[in-house]
């Protein structure tokens, strides 16, 4: 009985979730108000294994979207080759 159940409820949700996956992809226009590619954005940044340390960056929002960028190509980089080099090998050499 709990499989038949299981069945009609992905049935009865995938064919409500298509076209709302559809109109998710649809790029929306940019608001005009905020969106200054020269103003200054400050953020504060924890420091890598401290939980109290914090560094303030200050960066324009142009910087901070350049900055995002080159973090997820390194993301999918890292990804996608088959070995990350690793200088704790023996005697500091790359080691996969």
């Amino acid at each position: 009985m709990s499989v038949r159940l299981f069945a009609l409820t992905i049935a009865l949700t995938f064919p409500v979730a298509g076209p709302a996956m559809a109109f998710a992809g649809e790029k929306q226009a940019p608001q005009a108000s905020g969106t200054d590619p020269n103003e200054k954005v400050c953020e504060n940044i924890t420091v890598v294994g401290s939980r109290l340390a914090r560094k303030r960056v200050c960066a324009t929002r142009a910087e901070w979207a350049d900055h995002k960028l080159q973090d997820r190509q390194a993301v999918d980089r890292a990804q996608v080759s088959a070995c990350m080099p690793q200088t704790s090998g023996p005697k500091g050499r790359p080691s996969c």
